[in-house]
């Protein structure tokens, strides 16, 4: 069966309750629903994956994606979008590789998402006004967002065959769609 947005949600909630951990699945579910639109693939799905993606991470975080894929089977999720999931943290905390574009998207915007959302809380405007220029800006600076790795955007970049900025880019749109519920329309008034 088909995970959807609304069951994602539903999961996530048994596991997820701290507010910034909720926000960034919203914010890495958003811009995996470009990635999606972009590669001409199902955008509610891609962003169902997103929204799951730190399941277990809430709970275990020294043991993050170790505590997911048993549950999520149970739960009735298909094995592909669990080995998705899993294939975010390749390298780090689980040995699954990406393969598909879905997993190798997740693996970028993950941390990607990150960074954008510390730009666009620096702005005025938020997300809406944000381009790719001053987001590179930011991203080149490595003290900016210090805790986003870089090198595993840039790694999941190589492996989608696509510059940082296209992506960037992609995720920024994906994100600016969804811009008052990820809390990201900026400081002022319009």
């Amino acid at each position: 069966m088909k995970l959807t947005v609304e069951r994602a949600k539903e999961l996530n909630g048994t596991q997820v309750t701290e507010e910034h951990l909720l926000l960034h699945a919203l914010n890495v579910a958003y811009a995996m629903g470009a990635m999606a639109k972009h590669f001409g693939e199902d955008a509610e799905h891609w962003e169902a994956i997103g929204i799951l993606h730190d399941y277990d991470y809430e709970k275990y975080p020294e043991e993050h994606l170790q505590h997911t894929q048993a549950p999520l089977l149970a739960a009735g999720v298909d094995e592909a979008d669990v080995r998705a999931i899993l294939s975010h943290g390749w390298g780090i905390c689980s040995d699954v590789k990406p393969e598909t574009l879905m997993e190798k998207s997740l693996f970028t915007v993950d941390e990607l998402t990150g960074i954008i959302q510390a730009a666009a809380r620096m702005r005025p405007l938020g997300i809406t006004d944000l381009e790719i220029k001053s987001f590179m800006k930011k991203f080149k600076d490595k003290r900016f967002a210090a805790k986003c790795d870089r090198a595993l955007v840039l790694q999941g970049c190589e492996m989608l065959g696509m510059d940082i900025r296209d992506v960037a880019e992609i995720c920024i749109e994906g994100m600016k769609e969804h811009a008052a519920e990820l809390g990201l329309t900026g400081t002022q008034e319009e």
